[in-house]
């Protein structure tokens, strides 16, 4: 058995100065590609019918949809910070954006080892498989996207040619299912996801409702960050209301 002390000596190893510097240099290259397509978004507005406020403000609804999904991420990055050490986190949760998924890798990974995350048998050598396998995990993903982009993109200009109409539903559609698939996957957990998902639901309604009634358009860009917001704040009282309990 090793012991505690000998275990976290992979901190080090975690924060280890080449280690920042390829984190650093990955989310550079996030930034300088959300530059580059922002560019290009306002370039070519004009061809795909759009103005140059319009572009802006979908810019900044993007901005704003996005602050409740990233909040989610940031506060389990802060999590796994003790665990992973700080650039290993910035990378994989930041760039990929599941936890559950670079948390599942690691585990599975250091339990081919004998070991389990976060205790005194996680060392060095454990931690480097892990992280490795948090990598491959992760490289999967994109080169699925990088593979099945263009075969997508060959068969949009097939059904585009077949049926237009079809371009402007079947986007529409994949979105929708995905964000119901998720929420239907949180409903079984407890009474506490059942209630946050009701209250960002109804506060999303009322929120479009208002948006069409006063013809305010700036309610529907914060619309979906406002209804993130309520759905933590009615998690939050009813856990401690003692409804975090999975239903029997």
């Amino acid at each position: 058995m090793v012991t505690a002390s000998a275990a976290a000596d992979y901190l080090p190893l975690a924060n280890a100065p080449v280690l920042w510097i390829l984190a650093m240099a990955v989310m550079g290259v996030v930034v300088i590609q959300s530059l580059i397509y922002m560019n290009a978004v306002r370039k070519n507005a004009e061809s795909a019918g759009m103005t140059q406020a319009e572009v802006t403000t979908a810019f900044r609804a993007g901005g704003v949809a996005a602050i409740g999904p990233s909040l989610a991420v940031v506060l389990v990055a802060v999590a796994l910070l003790p665990l992973f050490g700080t650039p290993p986190v910035i990378v994989r949760v930041g760039l990929i954006g599941s936890a559950a998924t670079e948390v599942a890798s690691a585990s599975i990974a250091a339990g081919t080892m004998g070991a389990n995350l976060g205790d005194e048998t996680f060392t060095r050598g454990v931690f480097v498989v892990a992280l490795m396998a948090m990598s491959l995990s992760g490289a999967g993903w994109m080169l699925s996207t990088l593979i099945l982009t263009p075969i997508f993109k060959r068969s949009s200009h097939k059904l585009e040619k077949v049926n237009p109409a079809l371009m402007s539903i079947i986007p529409g559609a994949a979105l929708l299912a995905a964000f119901a698939a998720l929420t239907f996957r949180e409903i079984p957990k407890s009474p506490t996801h059942i209630i946050a998902i009701a209250a960002s639901a109804v506060v999303m309604s009322i929120c479009l409702i208002l948006a069409h009634t006063l013809r305010q358009s700036w309610l529907k860009e914060w619309a979906l960050g406002i209804s993130v917001l309520a759905g933590l704040i009615a998690a939050y009282f009813a856990h401690y209301a003692g409804l975090g309990v999975a239903p029997s």
